[in-house]
């Protein structure tokens, strides 16, 4: 049955503080995700601008992120997890003094922001590669799928109406609480036991060998495994499929369902509720079929919830189906992330996790540049189209599982 979901203690010592660290982080994210927005366009009127930020923001985590692989794996991650809160804590916090003081401008908002981008990269790889040294192996799906939980109702239910909220209040309201909620997200983090992580070899030449080279170790590695790369290259085709509709959701919701900003808004917060039935569900479901077919499954669901979009002209059903999509994106990063975290050797688990997230976001920005081509032609284009590439990412998921049943769990335990 597993333990139960509050219960931080059954899940191995530092947990809790870890989990906690997250949520903290996560608020502060939800924040961001409206803030960053708000203040670009209260800086400048042109949309160029205000849509360069979020670019910036992506660019900048895609650089850093092989990079941030290798210091997962050279440092101790509880000191990464620590530094990077706190420093994002402080960049922000100075920013709010900055826009408090008006002396805000669109330059210091993208430095402040690009900054904030690469430290998240560090923060994020160095949480994920820290589970499973705190929990148990077979208690990893439920690890992973409280901090999912999490992480979905601070991103998508509290974050950003507190954001928004804050922002009306004062342009630098928001900022400094995001600044004190990474800074808070540090201090949790400094109760996570030290050590984890930690792949001092005493055997090891005393000279280390430059970035590049660790960083290609991550990548030889992913792409000579058959189960964790193959997963990784049906990632980044996944991802192209989530961007394919999403990158023109908004278009799609005004002219074929009908619905105005509000309604926009409320369509998104309905359909964050599937991710939390997936957040809930996955280690059960997971401990019935296995993760093979777990992963199989799922993606079909997502497959056809696309389909359907693609169809509907009505608010409610595109509600509905977008729930059912996030449900499956919910139970396909959990599966997939707790066999990266059984698999990957420890000592390469942060340049691996890098080396996946690179693929990821490649496929993200192919995504939304396809979406938009084939929006010219027709709205739903891309919606449709999204759903073949679900589900082609099932067939390829399906062939890369089943060669790997002597190494993968994917029956029922």
């Amino acid at each position: 049955q597993g333990p139960g979901w509050w219960d931080m203690r059954s899940l191995g010592r530092g947990f809790g503080a870890l989990w906690g660290a997250n949520a903290a982080s996560n608020l502060a994210d939800g924040l961001a995700f409206v803030a960053m927005s708000l203040l670009a366009a209260s800086l400048t009127g042109d949309p160029r601008w205000v849509a360069g930020l979020a670019t910036t923001y992506a660019l900048v985590r895609l650089l850093v992120a092989l990079p941030v692989g290798v210091w997962v794996d050279r440092v101790d991650r509880r000191s990464i997890l620590v530094a990077a809160n706190l420093l994002r804590g402080l960049v922000v916090l100075l920013l709010g003094v900055v826009l408090h003081g008006g002396l805000g401008s669109l330059l210091v908002l993208y430095v402040a922001f690009a900054l904030v981008g690469a430290l998240e990269s560090a923060a994020d790889n160095a949480a994920l590669a820290l589970v499973p040294s705190i929990v148990g192996s077979g208690d990893l799906d439920h690890a992973n799928g409280r901090i999912s939980a999490t992480q979905l109702l601070a991103d998508e239910f509290i974050g950003p109406p507190l954001g928004g909220l804050l922002f009306a209040v004062s342009m630098a309201a928001p900022v400094l609480a995001m600044g004190g909620l990474w800074a808070v997200a540090g201090l949790l983090a400094l109760a996570v036991p030290t050590g984890l992580g930690a792949v001092a070899d005493a055997a090891a030449p005393p000279v280390r060998r430059s970035l590049l080279r660790e960083a290609a170790d991550g990548v030889r590695w992913l792409a000579t495994d058959r189960i964790v790369g193959g997963l990784a290259l049906i990632g980044g085709a996944a991802s192209v499929g989530y961007m394919l509709p999403f990158s023109i959701l908004v278009l799609f919701a005004e002219d074929r369902l009908g619905v105005d900003e509000f309604g926009f808004g409320l369509i998104l917060a309905v359909s964050a509720l599937g991710g939390l039935v997936g957040s809930f569900s996955t280690a059960r479901i997971r401990a019935r079929i296995g993760y093979r077919w777990t992963i199989v499954c799922c993606l079909f669901v997502g497959a056809g919830a696309l389909f359907g979009l693609s169809l509907s002209t009505s608010g409610m059903a595109a509600a509905g189906l977008l729930a059912v999509y996030i449900c499956h994106a919910t139970v396909w990063g959990i599966c997939v992330a707790s066999l990266r975290q059984r698999l990957v050797p420890e000592a390469l688990r942060g340049r691996v996790n890098a080396a996946t997230r690179v693929v990821g976001l490649i496929g993200l920005v192919i995504g939304s540049a396809l979406g938009g081509f084939l929006a010219v032609i027709d709205l739903a284009l891309p919606v449709a189209v999204g759903g073949v590439v679900f589900v082609l990412c099932a067939v390829g998921t399906l062939i890369i599982l089943r060669a790997g049943d002597g190494v993968v769990d994917t029956t029922p335990v």
